[in-house]
């Protein structure tokens, strides 16, 4: 995948998200009376702007180079002289709860379009993969809790799970504060039973590895002759001259009866030739493969970019549709954005307190990586991944961090305890420990993409 394929669509994304939050402080600034001077999607040198025909207040929309944020820029005393005629306008004139819409306008956006992305998935629908269990890994709490192969997940806790991705999640949410986890199953008989996860002081994002992978789970899938489905064009599988319809007979001379057997095989073997024994159209070849490496919590496994055949009949099995009404969408939407907005303030609390891995925190090298993989995938995909983003842009944007519109409410909220807005000089500390504060979450978020990209 290009690199002018990931930026393009991190551009989209952050574009998006960027003009409907700054249009939240926009839209309630103007029906509150407050004028707005300039409309900015980005910062830096503008690149377009332009000014409305018959707008009283002559605002001028702007987007800049920088597509890394934005601003509405309102009239102000504070940053220069204003008309007698319009200091009624002015936004340092206004009470304390006005200033506080405005302000709160820009998150509560952000939530709202989280709220009709994930409206829009639930009408379109999805299709997923199925809650369905592998046989776990020996010894792992997956296996101690007795967990068998083809046992499907129907509920963690009260959750319903629908997907193996929900089931991620839950994990993890449920998960957090580790000790007891009750999961809800239906076994390969048709018997539904609740197995119990023994978490004790597990710490589930500790590190970077898949809390799935890291309880000893693993998806259920059934076992095909190792076909070759696909290879990836920039992997090693294709470089070394594999191809689609391949059927693998053995690797390093040991026989292989299917994919799961080479999955561990490549996983194993980081950076070391293999040799592969195919059968393509009845002629016996041999390939040499090298697989590339990648880390996958504390460990390097190896990966060379080819994918199993799975006949459709088969994926229909693994598959399930995920699709709701126009109408019985809303609340599901709603619910979902209030889920992850709890979650992902629970998991920047568990940064905070060292439970969690400052690993978790992405920058916008891992954005961009992740709005061309889901663009990529399909437009329910990629809208999917834009409601997840808002969500944790609308949560950012409230913590209590001078610079964030959290920042501001909290001196409004200072403001109200004292009977007076906060001194210049305590305004101009908070900015500047604001600075500092985000600086270093970007350095470390930038630090933690590259770490990946060496990965």
């Amino acid at each position: 995948m290009s690199v002018i394929h990931n930026i393009f669509f991190f551009i989209v994304a952050i574009g998006v998200l960027v003009t409907f939050h700054e249009f939240g402080h926009f839209w309630v600034a103007r029906k509150l009376g407050v004028k707005v001077l300039r409309f900015s999607v980005g910062f830096g040198r503008p690149l377009f702007a332009w000014r409305r025909k018959n707008d009283p207040d002559n605002v001028e929309y702007v987007v800049a180079a920088i597509p890394l944020g934005g601003y509405v820029k309102m009239l102000d005393e504070r940053e220069g002289d204003v008309a007698e005629e319009e200091k009624h306008r002015a936004f340092n004139r206004q009470t304390v709860s006005t200033r506080s819409a405005i302000v709160f306008a820009g998150p509560a956006f952000n939530f709202i379009l989280a709220i009709f992305l994930y409206w829009m998935v639930f009408v379109i629908g999805t299709t997923a993969q199925k809650p369905l269990v592998g046989t776990p890994v020996d010894d792992s709490v997956a296996a101690m809790a007795g967990f068998s192969a083809k046992d499907e997940i129907l509920a963690v806790g009260e959750d319903e799970i629908l997907s193996w991705n929900s089931f991620r999640i839950a994990l993890i949410d449920q998960g957090l504060d580790g000790g007891r986890l009750d999961i809800r199953i239906r076994d390969i008989d048709g018997y539904e039973m609740v197995r119990t996860l023994e978490l004790g002081d597990i710490k589930v994002l500790e590190d970077e590895t898949d809390i799935v992978a890291k309880l000893g789970f693993k998806p259920w899938h059934p076992q095909l002759p190792p076909e070759i489905g696909g290879v990836l064009a920039d992997g090693t599988a294709a470089a070394a001259g594999l191809q689609a319809g391949d059927v693998i007979i053995a690797v390093n001379n040991q026989d292989v009866d299917n994919w799961s057997e080479i999955v561990e095989l490549v996983r194993d073997n980081p950076q070391q030739a293999m040799k592969f024994a195919v059968d393509r159209e009845g002629l016996l070849l041999d390939f040499v493969v090298i697989p590339a490496a990648k880390k996958a919590g504390d460990e390097q496994i190896g990966y060379i970019g080819a994918y199993q055949n799975i006949p459709e009949s088969v994926q229909d099995e693994l598959q399930v549709k995920i699709q709701y009404g126009v109408f019985e969408a809303i609340p599901k939407a709603a619910v979902k954005t209030w889920d992850m907005s709890l979650l992902t303030l629970r998991v920047l609390w568990k940064m905070i307190t060292g439970e969690a891995s400052l690993n978790n925190i992405s920058g916008p090298i891992t954005i961009a990586t992740y709005a061309g993989v889901t663009a990529t995938i399909g437009f329910t995909t990629f809208i999917g991944f834009l409601a997840i983003i808002s969500v944790s842009l609308g949560v950012l944007n409230l913590l209590p961090i001078p610079m964030l519109d959290g920042g501001h409410l909290f001196y409004y909220l200072i403001e109200v305890i004292k009977g007076g807005p906060v001194s210049e000089t305590f305004e101009l500390r908070g900015q500047q420990i604001g600075v500092m504060i985000l600086a270093m979450l970007m350095l470390l978020a930038l630090f933690n993409d590259f770490q990946r990209l060496l990965q």
